[in-house]
């Protein structure tokens, strides 16, 4: 007699319930899904580093900071930009204090190169500061924008059409009328005369026949 076969062992996937696998792989999906998008979010990664400069307020959560960084972001959508005014300004003063603190190293310093290089950082830091004030003032007030049509400079002589037609044509140059020219002439053959009437002159006399005009007799 053969042998008889074997009971075949069910794997863990065929004795689950198909339905229930289906359901744990789109619940995985959609996990790696969630945490994909959270990943690429600027708010999280500013949170991530945040966290990563703040060790002197004990262990951040990168999601507590990422919700207050979302709403900030809400508020400046909002057109709410005092957030951003308080960072502009409290920027400006930190550059400063870097400024003076460079210039006062570079002025005590005793090798020329030493004092070369913090100046040089001063300097650095009061153009930030600078540029930080000026930022601040543009977000305070907004410069208003000019829109201008055309401007055509040229140093010879030039044609600008400005005027395109509905009908997508070339526009046409206008002929200029004399308007006195058109009241004076309104009818064929009457004209404005200005000079002094003169006085009236007699008949012409008849005129005698041109005789014949001589010439050699060999041409």
């Amino acid at each position: 007699m053969g042998k008889k076969a074997a009971a075949k062992t069910p794997s863990k996937l065929e004795s689950e319930n198909p339905v229930t696998v289906g359901a744990d792989e789109d619940e995985a999906q959609e996990r790696a899904a969630s945490k994909a998008e959270a990943f690429t979010r600027p708010t999280f990664q500013a949170a991530l580093t945040l966290a990563q400069y703040g060790h002197g307020f004990g262990d951040l959560d990168p999601l507590a900071l990422t919700h207050a960084l979302s709403e900030q972001v809400q508020a400046a959508n909002d057109g709410e930009l005092g957030r951003a005014e308080e960072i502009l300004i409290s920027q400006a003063h930190t550059l400063d204090a870097m400024f003076n603190n460079l210039a006062r190293g570079a002025a005590k310093a005793q090798g020329t190169d030493s004092s070369d290089r913090q100046l040089r950082l001063a300097l650095k830091a009061q153009s930030q500061c600078r540029a930080t004030l000026q930022t601040l003032s543009e977000v305070k007030n907004p410069r208003s924008t000019a829109f201008v049509q055309q401007a055509n400079i040229a140093n010879g002589p030039q044609q600008v059409n400005n005027c395109p037609t509905s009908s997508g044509d070339a526009p046409r140059t206008r002929k200029n009328k004399n308007r006195q020219n058109e009241l004076l002439e309104a009818q064929d053959g009457q004209r404005l005369d200005t000079r002094t009437p003169g006085t009236a002159s007699g008949t012409d006399t008849d005129l005698a026949t041109v005789g014949k005009i001589d010439r050699p007799e060999d041409g």
